[in-house]
């Protein structure tokens, strides 16, 4: 079982912590625990693959957090007594990182990022041939670290062959030629997006290369980009496509520069948003959407697998509109992942598994989450919706827009959050048994999500708890103007009963 530091590093398939100090946070990421973690990899990666460590490669890479290269040196200094060849790649994304275990026939591949958390946060995200690392496998690696477990010392001194890799020109390469490909202009096949003006916001992050890379070589207009230079102070707004101020910088980007698309990304463009040539965000309800309408071409009848806080009108829209099934599963795009792949192996026909957050995992692309893969497969789409006379916005034109919606994150001020969250969810379920109009949602994974219609209210509410921390959170929808705050005004006197949880 992780203790102490061990169990505060993990969070979910991903390791995090703090790597850089603050007035209020200390490091906990320091020089010997990366060592450890390295150390334990090896260990894990060599039982899982059945390989001696000796004959392992290994791919390392970084986001543009102020701390990555350091942790990258520290890594790979540890790799080095022990393994085979190790490919250093630098700068690098999430999702590109994953195809070195391909294209460079690399054992496991390591990003080392902390995704959109603050600027002092670093960590690991781990792959292998079948793709990221499940939660369990986390937990065995960080109690190998726990136990200081190290790599047994070859009879032989091993010292790694180290390669600087050009990642991402191989990687910007592969969606250049998607994109040529699958739009297959007969006038222009290897400038496809001439004419079109593409405004980009990597938010200093590592997605700043989909510019300058990929787009300006197809023939796009990227003039009004911005953020594209990789500064971990995050100077201009965390990149978090999910975050509002972050898409409300997109979307000014877009309509200033008279785009016809806006892009935004995370900071290791694992996640991504999209903005309209009018302005409208295509976030959240509005990007599975799209990117459903994307998936279940050829794929009629299909089923996506979303989160659990996905809006009813979504639900609504995918059976009605997309005549396709969706799946509501657990938050946690490697959560969304998992139940996608299982229904596919079950024969369930299963084209996406993709997060309200911007995780987007295309089974044609071996459900690998990756924001830069899915606004290819969007622009793509834009292109040839526009041949034949539309755009983005009237593939959702018939997608209900909620009229108000807000989300709380509540704190849980006891040790023992998680029993505590739990019996505040069960008693939330005798609560809502009691009020007329409210009617518990069966088609939940998680927590317990409530429609509520009555008189001039229709909206619904999903109360879940976190998935790491001591927080329940509340996310509250209402398709009319004063449903959200009926609905709290309701809630308040519920949760005024907890005297170890913060109040609304």
């Amino acid at each position: 079982m992780l203790k102490g530091l061990w169990a505060e590093l993990k969070s979910g398939s991903d390791i995090r912590g703090v790597a850089m100090p603050t007035d209020t946070e200390k490091v906990n990421l320091n020089d010997e625990v990366i060592n450890s973690i390295s150390n334990a990899f090896l260990i894990w990666l060599s039982r899982k693959l059945n390989k001696e460590i000796s004959s392992l490669t290994i791919s390392v890479g970084h986001d543009s957090r102020l701390s990555g290269n350091k942790i990258k040196t520290l890594m790979i200094t540890a790799f080095s007594k022990h393994i085979n060849k190790i490919y250093d790649c630098g700068l690098a994304t999430t999702p590109a990182m994953f195809t070195t275990i391909s294209e460079l026939h690399c054992d496991a591949a390591i990003e080392i990022t902390a995704s959109h958390l603050p600027f002092n946060r670093n960590g690991f995200k781990f792959f292998i041939n079948s793709g990221s690392l499940n939660s369990s496998d986390i937990e065995e690696i960080l109690e190998l670290a726990q136990n200081n477990e190290k790599p047994c010392s070859s009879s032989e001194s091993t010292q790694a062959e180290i390669v600087n890799a050009s990642l991402m020109e191989i990687y910007s390469e592969k969606l250049r030629q998607m994109i040529c490909a699958e739009i297959n202009s007969k006038e222009n096949f290897t400038q496809p997006l001439s004419g079109l003006k593409i405004v980009v916001d990597a938010g200093n992050g590592a997605g700043g290369f989909y510019a300058t890379d990929v787009l300006a070589p197809l023939g796009a207009d990227i003039s009004g980009s911005q953020f594209l230079n990789p500064d971990g102070n995050f100077p201009n707004h965390i990149p978090n496509p999910a975050e509002k101020r972050a898409m409300d910088s997109a979307v000014k980007a877009t309509v200033e520069n008279s785009a016809d698309l806006g892009i935004i990304f995370d900071t290791d463009v694992d996640r991504a948003g999209v903005v309209s040539s009018s302005g409208k965000a295509i976030n959240k309800n509005n990007l599975i959407a799209i990117a459903s309408a994307i998936a279940l071409n050829g794929n009629d009848g299909g089923t996506i697998v979303t989160d659990s806080v996905t809006s009813s009108n979504l639900k609504n829209f995918i059976e009605s509109e997309l005549k396709a099934k969706q799946c509501r599963f657990k938050r946690g795009y490697k959560n969304v992942i998992n139940k996608a792949i299982l229904l596919n192996q079950s024969g369930v026909n299963c084209p996406l598994a993709i997060e309200s957050s911007g995780h987007a995992a295309f089974r044609e692309n071996n459900f690998q989450d990756d924001g830069a893969y899915l606004v290819t497969k969007i622009i793509i789409f834009m292109v040839n919706l526009k041949k034949q006379g539309h755009t983005l916005e009237s593939i959702i034109e018939n997608l209900v827009q909620p009229a108000e919606e807000q989300e709380f994150r509540l704190k849980i001020k006891c040790k023992d959050f998680k029993n505590y969250g739990k019996d505040i969810i069960d008693k939330l379920n005798d609560f809502v048994s009691r009020k007329s109009g409210w009617q518990v949602d069966k088609d939940n994974c998680e927590g317990i999500r409530v429609n509520v219609n009555k008189g001039d209210t229709d909206g619904w509410f999903i109360l879940r708890q976190s998935l790491h921390d001591p927080v329940i959170v509340l996310n509250v929808e209402g398709n009319k103007a004063g449903t959200v705050e009926i609905i709290l005004n309701n809630l308040r006197s519920f949760f005024g009963s907890f005297s170890n949880l913060d109040t609304i």
